[in-house]
């Protein structure tokens, strides 16, 4: 495996892999690598001649400076898995190097950001922006992999890829849980020994609600939802919300084929976690 370090040593190998013809598949990764990114890394170096993946904590995408700082960094564990699931090249660059001391592009994102984590994190897709499109430039790629657990970056990333005319194919891929049904998250790592007994309540509430999905209507579902959390006083929870799986606006009934996606956002142990459902 490859590491690179600077831009310009990842576009140098890039640029020749193009000429050669390969095929390139990248991850971005913000590193604190688990299960569910090992899930991405497989698909990726299956479908791929070439397979890449960036270790990046992109300081831009924070809006909480507490939370960048506390976010989990285990460069040496990285690239021990990233060998293991045969990445061929690893670029895990500096802030500088990334950014050069120049102002950060702003993206807009309409209706898409003025939902669920876009009202909560405000200018963070912005900044999630702002490091895929230039790693989708630097790698060259032609499919990009992501987990459905955050569903809504991966509606605006594909609006980025609209908007910049970026010839890559956007890979959703499903989520990756722990035997007891927690999303696998970075985060994770952060909940304390008894936080992490209880966490697999958030997919147990989901789950319910979607098998009562025939019998209740719409906002009977996200009343049942607020309902369970208000009931478990170890949870705090930021939003539930169900949405049409395309413009991620809320709903209050379904219409014929429309696909209808639950988003949550919930604070446990003073650590924030995100998962969805699926109803139709």
């Amino acid at each position: 495996m490859k590491i690179c370090r600077t831009v310009q040593e990842l576009t140098s190998i890039t640029e020749q892999l193009k000429q050669e013809n390969k095929t390139i598949g990248l991850v971005p990764t913000m590193g604190a690598l688990h299960e569910g990114h090992k899930s991405l890394f497989v698909r990726a170096r299956k479908e791929n001649d070439i397979f890449i993946s960036s270790v990046f904590v992109n300081p831009i995408q924070f809006n909480n400076k507490e939370d960048f700082e506390k976010y989990p960094r285990t460069e040496e564990q990285d690239i021990k898995i990233l060998e293991e699931c045969a990445c061929d090249i690893a670029f895990i660059p500096t802030a500088e190097d990334v950014y050069g001391g120049q102002t950060p592009e702003t993206f807009t994102f309409g209706q898409l950001e003025q939902v669920m984590e876009g009202v909560q994190r405000p200018g963070h897709f912005s900044g999630v922006a702002n490091i895929v499109s230039r790693l989708f430039i630097w790698s060259k790629a032609d499919k990009a992999y992501f987990g459905e657990k955050d569903y809504q970056q991966i509606a605006i990333i594909k609006d980025m890829v609209r908007q910049k005319s970026f010839k890559i194919e956007i890979v959703p891929c499903p989520i990756f849980r722990d035997e007891d049904g927690l999303a696998t998250s970075s985060r994770n790592v952060r909940l304390s020994a008894e936080a992490r007994k209880i966490a697999p309540k958030i997919h147990q509430i989901l789950l319910e609600s979607y098998r009562q999905k025939d019998f209740l209507s719409i906002s009977q579902i996200k009343a049942f939802v607020e309902d369970e959390f208000k009931h478990n006083k170890n949870f705090v929870l930021e939003y539930f919300t169900i949405v049409d799986d395309k413009t991620l606006q809320p709903v209050s009934q379904r219409e014929e084929n429309q696909g209808i996606v639950g988003c949550i956002a919930v604070w446990l142990d003073g650590v924030r976690l995100i998962d969805i459902q699926r109803y139709w």
